[in-house]
């Protein structure tokens, strides 16, 4: 379907800008975002590893160093129930007494218990020493505790309900050596999660298994006791669903953390290693900039390129639009020139070879059309193809001439109405139109109601004379056709034709823009003069043609007739009207055509 050129041709949906620079970021910034993304992942859970692991690390070192911090406190006790009790002796288990406080500055107070649980010693920091007996302590845990074990660890308690104590029994490895009861001022564990340094804000501290803060580098968290404890044990009931992997959670401050916990061994503690989530992956934040500056640049680079690119195909682009413009309007003399080195320049150089071709094409068809006008397409296109443009030069040829005539058609066009006139005249042009058309017939020219046609010029046929005759028989046959029914519409026409064959003068006459395609010669003139005298339905042929038709159609002599134009009458033939109606039936064509 063509386009209707009243209306303007669409305009693509999308420019070249933005395909190629779609193409482009595809191609360069979409692989740098999957890698950027891949590689942020793979670092994210690689860091998540490596921080995991450090941190599990420094926690475990943090339990190891309060374990070790018990352990120490728990042999230094070991001393001082080396040795019974006997009388007098209490002078020298308070010396032994001192000197541990002196020793191992957590211990604030030390109660040395004799077999018996009796309270023969106490030895305090902060209160008033007693020595002797004193209250039976048979009945008290610890006692209780380090006779069983050796070993006792009482609960964290809260003196003051900020400061966190401990106590720690330990029994001598006779009974006669009875029991040192110590109390432990937690608050010098402070110098062990103190010393523990993650990254630059990472920390530790120490819970215990009741969710109170026992130690914690900040010791003013320490101190304010319960107040501060309750956000730490959310924290440390968040660390211990993880089953001992690292787990990104909200501090007690509400700061995201990643976080860890390790128990502390025997006591019953926990020891949890943290660091701000912001500094723990700040590398993987940095690369990731790194990584969208890098996108960012790559698609100003797609952007440039594609803005490049556009330039760079828009120009010849339209070069080729306003060259397809003018070919289109009949400019076939446009060329167009590109040197781009590339298929645009080869694509340029198929748009002149087009061009051409099509000048070549529009005067080979303007050529033809020409010949058209007194020749069969057929034969014209022949005539062209075949480049010998020499035939239609003047040059002498045995010719046919042909000649046909409406009978009355004066009378009739002086009384019909025009449009009728041109009707029959329509009617009848296409009718002997299609005849010769077939044949392969010139026509040379009509005028009026009249034509003239030729065969066996300009190009040869075999057997020109049947050729002719069976060409004037199909005439004066199609026009009857049409006679009658004019007849029948009241319109009283006729048709003649005379033919005659001999040499002639053929070739083109005319001037620039305008030639036609004619004969010269005594036989036109001849046939003609046979037209004239042809009365309706009647065809009319001189001695050759009649000679030619004999064995092949009827011929009827008419005897000498006085012609114009030749001093003596002349022999006139006509065809029999019954090979007239019955052309179409005649074995004419088929020996013509052999």
């Amino acid at each position: 379907m063509s386009e209707d050129p009243a209306v303007p041709p669409r305009r693509p949906r999308r420019s070249l800008f933005v395909k190629y620079f779609v193409t482009l970021f595809v191609a360069v910034v979409l692989p740098l975002l999957l890698g950027a993304a891949s590689e942020t992942w793979f670092g994210y859970r690689d860091q998540r590893e490596t921080l995991g692991e450090l941190l599990r690390a420094e926690s475990r070192a943090a339990a190891g160093r309060i374990q070790t911090f018990i352990d120490g406190i728990r042999d230094q006790l070991g001393w001082v129930v080396q040795l019974p009790w006997t009388d007098g002796d209490d002078e020298r288990h308070r010396i032994d007494a001192l000197r541990l406080l002196r020793q191992v500055p957590a211990i604030s107070a030390i109660t040395l218990i004799d077999e018996r649980g009796v309270e023969r010693a106490y030895i305090s920091r902060l209160g008033l020493n007693r020595l002797g007996r004193g209250a039976d302590l048979s009945a008290d845990p610890a006692f209780l505790g380090a006779r069983a074990a050796k070993v006792w660890i009482g609960p964290v308690r809260y003196e003051r309900d900020s400061e966190p104590y401990m106590t720690i029994a330990v029994a001598g490895n006779r009974a006669a050596a009875g029991v040192a009861v110590a109390d432990i001022n937690l608050k010098l564990i402070w110098d062990v999660i103190a010393a523990i340094k993650i990254g630059d804000s990472g920390l530790a501290f120490v819970i215990d298994d009741s969710g109170r803060l026992i130690a914690h580098p900040d010791i003013s968290l320490v101190l304010r006791g319960v107040a501060a404890s309750e956000a730490f044990a959310r924290l440390r009931s968040a660390v211990a669903a993880a089953n001992g992997k690292a787990v990104v959670t909200s501090a007690a401050d509400g700061q995201s953390v990643i976080a860890i916990s390790a128990p502390a061994a025997g006591v019953g503690w926990t020891v949890i290693a943290q660091q701000p989530v912001a500094e723990a992956f700040a590398p993987i934040r940095a690369a990731l900039w790194r990584a969208l500056a890098l996108i960012a640049v790559g698609a100003l680079f797609a952007l440039a390129l594609a803005y490049w690119l556009a330039n760079r195909m828009s120009g010849p682009i339209r070069q080729l639009e306003d060259g397809v413009t003018r070919v289109g309007a009949g400019q076939f003399e446009h060329r167009i020139s590109i040197s781009s080195g590339d298929e645009l320049e080869q694509l340029a150089n198929r748009f002149n070879e087009m061009a051409g071709e099509l000048a070549v094409s529009k005067e080979k068809s303007e050529r033809i059309s020409r010949l058209k006008r007194f020749l069969a397409p057929q034969v014209a296109e022949l005539l062209e193809h075949s480049g010998n443009q020499a035939l239609l030069g003047g040059q002498r040829r045995e010719v046919v001439a042909i000649f046909g005539d409406l009978r009355g058609f004066t009378a009739f066009s002086a009384h019909a109405e025009p449009e009728t006139i041109m009707r029959v005249l329509g009617e009848y042009y296409e009718a002997l139109g299609a005849v010769i058309t077939r044949h392969e017939a010139t026509l040379t020219g009509f005028a009026g109601d009249g034509l003239m046609v030729l065969v066996n010029a300009p190009v040869e046929c075999d057997e020109p004379a049947i050729r002719g005759l069976r060409l004037a028989i199909e005439m004066q046959t199609a026009v009857q056709a049409l006679i009658q029914r004019w007849r029948a519409e009241g319109h009283a026409i006729g048709f003649g034709v005379g033919a005659a064959m001999g040499p002639a003068t053929v070739g083109t006459v005319g001037y620039e823009g305008r030639t036609d395609y004619t004969a010269i010669g005594s036989v036109i003139n001849l046939a003609s003069r046979l037209c004239g005298s042809a009365v309706d339905a009647q065809v009319l042929i001189d001695p050759v043609l009649a000679e030619a038709a004999r064995g092949i159609v009827p011929v009827q002599s008419l005897g000498a007739r006085p012609i114009k134009g030749y001093d003596s009458p002349l022999p006139v033939f006509a065809v029999g009207s019954d090979s007239i109606r019955t052309a179409p039936r005649l074995g004419i064509a088929s020996k013509a055509a052999s």
